[in-house]
């Protein structure tokens, strides 16, 4: 909808090419490539040979933020933007917000890890949780073209940080929990906690804050009009909960007034994720009694503890790659009854190298039996990177194997019985990022596959 472009492939006739200098990739050795497909004019930082006019400016990604915060913010003042943040359950929090909006008949789309969705048509992925500035606000305004009142996003701290949300006004947001990551970016964790409090200048309405986690409490000192989440929360506070079968049997008092909800989503940490997607859309205006009538309806993100059955075998794949997550993942099958746990685990690569060792400890300490191997080790040495989880160890019951799906595979291999096996890391990921390079690779199809050749 917006007729500039920063990715050369994706130009179409009469649109404008702005060359942004990353990490990997310089955009003005696209230049040419961009007037092929169609370019009539470029934005650069230097004054190169070319066949279209050219605007030269001292900072193309600056002059491309500019360029859209001044032409479309304004397009986009009539939607109600909610935004989430944390480390730690922005997915499944805004794809269950997503999901009650539409069925109390609030037609919304959603943004964040798993893509950008509105109801009735297909996802589509998106390079990171929350997009660079100009594909946010495409996909804004093709969620407005479609008639889409209400947008639910996920808010990484890095987002904020480097202003790709810049423009937008959020009607309503909230903070789920700040745990050990992103420390090679933000250095310390009060840095990491300050980008995501960066969300608070452009906040209009209410701000739902965990505050059973410690950090919630800088939420309250910096913002007026918090509403506090959690078992010390005081507008929306949890009193008991049980794991069903298949969901979880909820008692939750909220402003003084006590219900009993169901929900099919297992385990603690989903009760916080559904409770604070209660909260915001109650903080939009629709009732709790009309939030816990459509609630059973509801289901969990792809990916964030999904279920596949092989045999007996539960496997549970999950994108836990914090040692906050993956210690409450093991907390959600800690009352189950399984014969041996077995986990498959990595860490990625050109990524926060702390978490690496905590996270073996964890894998070892929690588990019967572990296999580490790779995830997205992008330009890093596999080896170097299991070497750094290795050394949080000091069991021996785990192996290495480098190879994924290999790993997967001796997992399956090993269960018997009523086993349970992890593969934590990847979740709705379809792919394995190594050196520059993105190879298709999906665990769930692994594991049906592995699961059909058992019936043959």
């Amino acid at each position: 909808m917006i007729n500039i472009k920063i990715d050369s492939r994706k130009v179409k006739k009469g649109d404008i090419f702005v060359a942004l200098r990353g990490s990997i990739v310089d955009g003005h050795d696209y230049v040419n490539k961009a007037i092929e497909n169609g370019a009539v004019k470029v934005v650069v930082e230097e004054d190169i040979k070319c066949s279209v006019p050219k605007l030269i400016v001292k900072d193309t990604k600056k002059w491309l933020s500019d360029y859209v915060y001044k032409h479309y913010s304004k397009e986009l003042e009539d939607i109600d933007i909610i935004g989430v943040t944390g480390t730690n359950g922005k997915t499944t929090t805004a794809f269950l917000a997503y999901q009650m909006l539409n069925s109390l008949g609030a037609k919304t789309a959603y943004i964040g890890t798993i893509g950008f969705y509105i109801p009735g048509e297909m996802p589509i992925k998106l390079e990171n949780t929350t997009p660079n500035i100009l594909d946010l606000y495409d996909v804004l305004l093709t969620a407005k073209s479609k008639g889409c009142k209400t947008v639910v996003m996920e808010l990484s701290s890095h987002a904020l940080h480097q202003k790709r949300v810049r423009g937008l006004r959020f009607k309503v947001a909230a903070f789920t929990n700040l745990t050990h990551e992103h420390l090679d970016y933000h250095k310390t964790m009060r840095g990491y906690l300050n980008a995501k409090m960066l969300l608070l200048r452009q906040l209009d309405g209410k701000m739902i804050v965990n505050v059973d986690d410690k950090y919630g409490k800088y939420w309250l000192q910096k913002y007026d009009n918090c509403l506090s989440l959690g078992e010390n929360g005081k507008d929306y506070t949890i009193k008991k909960y049980e794991d069903t079968e298949i969901g979880t049997k909820l008692e939750a008092e909220i402003f003084g007034k006590k219900y009993e909800i169901e929900y099919d989503l297992r385990s603690r940490f989903n009760v916080y994720n559904y409770l604070t997607a209660m909260a915001m859309v109650n903080s939009l205006g629709y009732s709790i009694e009309d939030i816990i009538k459509i609630s059973k309806d509801i289901k969990p993100p792809k990916g964030r503890c999904e279920l596949i059955k092989v045999g007996k075998v539960e496997v549970i794949i999950d994108y836990a790659h914090t040692p906050d997550a993956v210690e409450k993942v093991f907390d959600a099958f800690s009352n189950s009854v399984f014969d041996k746990v077995i986990t498959v685990i990595g860490s990625a690569g050109d990524r926060d190298v702390t978490k690496r060792p905590i996270m073996g400890k964890l894998a070892t300490t929690r588990s019967d039996y572990v296999i580490f191997t790779t995830d997205n080790p992008c330009t890093e040495d596999p080896k170097k990177i299991i070497d750094d989880i290795v050394a949080g160890v000091d069991t021996n019951n785990y192996e290495v194997e480098l190879d994924r799906e290999k790993a997967i595979i001796k997992a399956l291999d090993m269960a018997d019985g009523k086993d349970l096996i992890l593969l934590l890391g990847k979740g709705h990921e379809d792919y394995q990022l190594v050196g520059n390079q993105r190879i298709p690779f999906s665990e769930a199809e692994i594991v049906k596959k592995y699961k059909e050749n058992k019936k043959k």
